[in-house]
């Protein structure tokens, strides 16, 4: 690649969909120069205020070595009509045991699953909305599930109510979509390599980034807004290594000696030399993408900063994960300073934008594991974050009554702001301090509150909540008031 060739991800083609008469759009076209990706699209003609959002919609299978992208190829490009039949038979079906273990009733319960995140989607209408675990390809380059979750999901009016329906909900058409490679599921083309340090063969943790497959957990970016994906910055390739200060995880002499991989001992760095040479820092990528909003003073450019840091978790012996959650977490910090790095296209620059949203599911919460978490405090406490969003106090805190009000066995201190069903606020939409702010929140309805079955409904699957009915995240967002 040259110094001026965008980044490899792959766009949503909308412009065959609109000539083909598959998607329809009441929004207008503005004098926006769009490149020739967007000739013809339609977006819209100014903005008062925007919204950015971010959502992990737990479309990654945990624990199935057989899970695989084009399985959710398959899902996403379920028509209306067969959708319908599917949940029409599992509503029939209920009190009888012997269907749920049919092929089409656990179809079905994909399809709800979808369906209610589609539903969460269209009822709070953000319009740039980043989706954590939305599996794609590894290199990005096939749009299939984005396409279908837009044309057999997003396009059509999904219930308030989930499987009782009713309400119906509006639809939502995202004119600009954007794919990105991820490392997850990436194995390093290194001899003797051994990640997972465990000497077994390949598995899924043995990636640049933990998953079964590559596309793994990946994510996508949806957007009302032209994303400017000439000026993106992916950071997909770049060393942990090269962070300022970055430490290879090293066993701890407080480890269990059960939990030392075999031939390691104290003191040993996790990665070989070899391995932390070759490194990458991210976990799926660290993406820099300008959202250009038309406004009646011109436009405006707001950087979208995406990632997904690896959870602190199953790292017994040298924290190696949570060690690299918060130099995940510490890049963006860096990168607000003004530190030079490298991105895949092999240019060297530091951040040139004013306005931004750091925003991903970044598996920290400060206030559940502070010890853990120093990267990220690093960057929740950046000078150029709005505190009204990131510290507890602040006047725009996210936060929700579902949360408030839901079982809080993990004795989160403050679980109205909570994002998940396992007792954390993982999930985040923190904006710059150069932006004015006019509401953010969590969408966590609590019980007894309309939509509730779009987070827990007991007749689907074994749990009945978190991903088994929409996702054990919760969708997160900031609105921002634009010149008038």
């Amino acid at each position: 690649m040259t110094e001026n060739s965008p980044p490899k991800m792959s766009v949503f083609p909308l412009k065959k969909l609109i000539a083909a008469g598959l998607l329809v759009s009441t929004m207008v076209m503005t004098g926006c120069d769009l490149n020739d990706e967007h000739v013809g699209i339609p977006v819209p003609a100014v903005a008062k205020e925007v919204t950015f959002a971010s959502f992990n919609v737990s479309f990654a299978v945990d624990g199935d070595s057989t899970e695989n992208f084009e399985r959710w190829v398959g899902f996403m490009e379920l028509s209306r009509e067969r959708q319908d039949q599917l949940i029409a038979n599992w509503y029939s079906q209920q009190g009888n045991p012997a269907a749920k273990d049919t092929e089409d009733y656990k179809l079905a319960e994909r399809v709800i699953q979808i369906r209610n995140i589609a539903a969460i989607i269209q009822k709070n209408r953000p319009d740039v909305l980043l989706l954590n675990e939305f599996n794609n390809d590894g290199t990005a380059e096939n749009m299939a599930a984005i396409v279908g979750f837009q044309n057999n999901y997003l396009s059509h009016p999904q219930s308030i109510n989930s499987v009782d329906g009713g309400d119906l909900l509006e639809p939502i058409e995202y004119p600009f979509t954007v794919n990105y490679p991820t490392n997850t599921g990436l194995v390093p083309e290194l001899a003797g390599s051994d990640l997972a340090n465990d000497g077994s063969a390949v598995s899924a943790g043995d990636g640049y980034g933990f998953g079964f497959y590559h596309g793994h957990y990946a994510f996508a970016l949806f957007s009302r807004f032209q994303i400017d994906t000439a000026n993106t910055r992916t950071f997909q390739t770049f060393k942990w290594k090269d962070l300022p200060d970055a430490v290879n995880p090293t066993i701890l002499e407080t480890t269990a000696a059960a939990d030392i991989p075999a031939g390691m001992k104290v003191g040993d760095t996790w990665y070989s030399e070899a391995e932390w040479n070759d490194m990458r820092l991210s976990s799926k990528n660290h993406v820099d993408a300008p959202v250009i909003i038309p406004t009646a003073g011109g436009d405006v450019v707001i950087h979208a900063l995406l990632s997904h840091p690896t959870p602190p978790i199953s790292d017994k012996a040298a924290k190696h994960n949570t060690v690299r959650n918060g130099a995940e977490n510490k890049f963006w910090a860096r990168y607000l300073d003004g530190v030079v790095f490298t991105d895949d296209q092999g240019k060297q620059s530091a951040f040139a934008g004013k306005d931004f949203v750091v925003m991903g599911d970044l598996n920290a919460d400060a206030h559940r594991s502070p010890a853990d978490t120093n990267g990220f405090t690093e960057l929740t406490t950046h000078p150029r974050i709005n505190p009204a969003v990131s510290q507890i106090g602040g006047e725009f805190l996210p936060t929700s009554t579902g949360g408030a009000s839901e079982n809080n066995d993990k004795g989160h201190p403050y679980p109205e702001t909570r994002t998940s069903t396992f007792g954390s606020r993982a999930d985040y939409a923190l904006p710059s301090i150069s932006l004015t702010l006019s509401g953010t929140g969590v969408y966590w309805v609590a019980e007894g509150e309309k939509g509730r079955l779009l987070f827990n409904d007991p007749r689907v699957g074994q749990r009945g909540t978190d991903k088994e009915i929409s996702s054990d995240h919760r969708y997160v967002w900031t609105t921002i008031k634009l010149a008038e």
